[in-house]
């Protein structure tokens, strides 16, 4: 039923004039799902708190609660068309009312980490797009009939969201950078094995694919008890992101995973001074797909002491400086990070190797990031010891990557098998730093266990090949005839 329903979300929104790109319809299907979600959790409190005999405080004023203004219901449970909203009228309610008095939380809250702050940050940073009042009333009790109580339906609901993502990343223009491969960081996770009271942090959120997966995996490993799930919900995932859209998507995603108020704060990560990171501000596990392309302005760059203008450069300072001593980080980037001969590539390899173990280097085939064009490699470091030996494992999936063809995670199982001991095989091989050139510290993907290929023949080796097989065929004939 919810597939169905996200479809036909879909289809009225590509009729609308006010949306049109996979970017927008993610967009206004987001703020609709994240009011339908809020008025199931105000409910399920207020259920609660009447079942200990105590009042429950919405935190929606009663006129701008979804059972009041999006679905109002008559004695039989429909939808009262009577005194709902619809055409002109319910967009101007929802562009000049609702808009402004639910972004009007942000100066409200008493601090980010709240849903009531969530709130004012989604609707300070979003805007309808639905022109059409009769297009939103038809979207809006398709949400209605969509149920967040259960875990199977947020599961499903989950999952048909990062099918929404995912197809926002397949649609090109900037919307790839929202979408990781989901096998490629199950993997990731799986190296870096999050464990319960550790930090784990993102700092280019996105659409919180790194987060999302990380508490899957620790909550399906954790004993369940009240104080875990609460220090998982509230106290162990964290992220930064800079663009509107992505923001509001990734608080979506963590909700519908089943975490109530993400700590997700709306910022330029890179605004922040790395010099001024203390203990208290890091993290223990740090996974990330920094953007890769980006040029900085000159005043950010001098937030950071090897300054550079591409900002994956800056994101993996970023990192490291945010990683406790003894923490574990694996971070996508472009492979020419382990080659590139400018001054703040050099730099940011010494530095990396310097000030951390950086014990695995993951080479990506194309093809890996749809749409990207781009060969990337996963580094796998922890801080506070320098790296002594570096293992390097070359991912070969035997076959094209592509659109019909992503990533899975059987692709990946050889991998994190092998991690493990990190062997020498065709696809893997260790690499000492004592071994690199002093100069440039390449640490260029250069597998010396690939099986030498038969060199070529020359022509005088063709022909007296073909001599000898015309000799055996004239005597086998031969033989055939004195058989006869």
């Amino acid at each position: 039923m919810f597939e169905q329903t996200f479809k036909n979300i879909d289809d009225i929104l590509y009729k609308d004039s006010g949306a049109d790109s996979e970017l927008d319809y993610i967009g206004q299907t987001s703020w609709v799902l994240f009011l339908r979600y809020l008025d199931e959790l105000e409910q399920e409190k207020a259920d609660e708190a009447g079942l200990r005999g105590e009042s429950y405080t919405y935190i929606i004023e009663e006129q701008y609660r979804w059972p009041v203004w999006a679905a109002p219901k008559n004695e039989k449970g429909e939808i009262d068309h009577h005194t709902a909203l619809t055409g002109p009228d319910l967009v101007e309610f929802v562009d000049n009312q609702l808009w402004p008095y639910l972004a009007g939380f942000k100066q409200k809250a008493d601090n980010p980490q709240t849903i009531e702050y969530k709130i004012g940050e989604i609707f300070s940073e979003l805007k309808n797009k639905i022109q059409s009042g009769y297009n939103l009333r038809e979207i809006l009790e398709m949400a209605d009939e969509l149920n967040f109580q259960s875990t199977t339906d947020k599961h499903e609901l989950s999952h048909l969201y990062e099918t929404k993502i995912k197809n926002m990343g397949n649609a090109g223009r900037n919307g790839g950078q929202y979408y990781t491969p989901r096998p490629l960081i199950r993997a990731m996770i799986q190296v870096t094995d999050p464990q319960m009271g550790e930090k784990v942090y993102d700092g280019a959120v996105g659409s919180a694919g790194f987060l999302c997966e990380a508490y899957q995996y620790m909550l399906q490993r954790m004993e369940k008890t009240t104080t875990h799930l609460k220090t998982l919900q509230e106290n162990t995932f964290y992220g930064k992101e800079k663009k509107n859209l992505a923001y509001v998507i990734g608080i979506m995603n963590m909700i519908l995973h089943g975490i109530e108020a993400p700590n997700i704060i709306h910022i330029n990560t890179l605004s922040e001074d790395i010099r001024s990171i203390q203990e208290k501000d890091r993290y223990h596990v740090i996974l990330a797909n920094p953007p890769f392309g980006g040029k900085e302005r000159k005043e950010v760059q001098q937030n950071f002491d090897i300054k550079t203008g591409e900002t994956a450069f800056l994101f993996l300072q970023h990192f490291i400086k945010s990683l406790k001593t003894g923490g574990r980080a694996a971070i996508v980037i472009k492979n020419t990070f382990l080659s590139n001969t400018d001054n703040a590539a050099i730099s940011l390899r010494r530095y990396l190797l310097e000030s951390c173990k950086l014990h695995t280097v993951l080479d990506m085939p194309g093809g890996t990031f749809l749409g990207a064009g781009v060969k990337t490699v996963v580094l796998f470091f922890e801080k506070g010891e320098p790296t002594r030996s570096t293992w390097y494992y070359q991912l070969d999936p035997g076959r094209n990557m592509g659109k019909t063809n992503p990533l899975n995670d059987a692709d990946m199982a050889e991998f994190v098998e092998l991690q493990k001991q990190k062997p020498e095989t065709e696809k893997s091989w260790n690499l000492k730093t004592a071994e690199l050139d002093t100069q440039t510290l390449d640490l260029s993907v250069k597998n010396p266990n690939t099986p030498e290929e038969a060199p070529l023949r020359s022509p005088q080796e063709i022909l007296e090949d073909m001599q000898t097989l015309d000799a055996e065929t004239s005597q086998l004939l031969q033989s055939v005839k004195e058989l006869l």
